[in-house]
């Protein structure tokens, strides 16, 4: 039941982000443990959303994004009644951010989940870093339920690369 909670959520974020963005949704991402299916009761849902034409600012997109929490509310409440306890972490960027890359994109190499990909935007930007860790050897290494990856493990001082 939890699996099937969860997905439903992430359905209906999908279909309130392309009503909340409309033509300017390039890609909808889940990553982090709802995307692995290893979620909890109290787990968060961790998802990327790329857009273009973004209000400048952290706030001023979060504020924007707030639209869809407050259409999800009632079924949050819901999910809550049932004992599960979660909230949505939202990250947000321009296609050209997400052309620059970030270290969280690590997080989603193995395990994202993209319901929404507008010409395959973000499923190429997460090609092109596998490509780079498999040519650099890197490695994701768990321990426990916590995970790291060592980039290149055949590093010495001094070596110089970029992902």
């Amino acid at each position: 039941m939890l699996k099937e909670r969860f997905k439903e959520l992430e359905d209906r974020i999908v279909a309130e982000a392309k009503v909340l963005y409309g033509a300017r949704l390039v890609s909808v991402v889940f990553f982090g443990s709802a995307a692995r299916e290893t979620q909890r009761f109290d787990s968060d849902v961790d998802l990327l959303v790329i857009a273009d034409g973004l209000p400048n600012g952290r706030m001023n997109r979060i504020r924007e994004f707030d639209a869809i929490e407050r259409k999800l509310d009632s079924f949050l409440a819901d999910l809550r009644k049932e004992g599960i306890d979660t909230y949505l972490s939202a990250i947000i960027k321009s296609p050209a951010e997400a052309e620059a890359g970030s270290p969280l994109f690590l997080d989603m190499v193995e395990d994202a989940v993209i319901p929404f990909d507008r010409d395959g935007f973000f499923a190429r930007r997460l090609d092109r870093l596998r490509k780079r860790l498999q040519e650099l050897g890197s490695k994701r290494i768990w321990r426990g339920n916590a995970w790291y990856w060592d980039l290149k493990p055949d590093y010495k001082p001094g070596d110089v690369f970029e992902l």
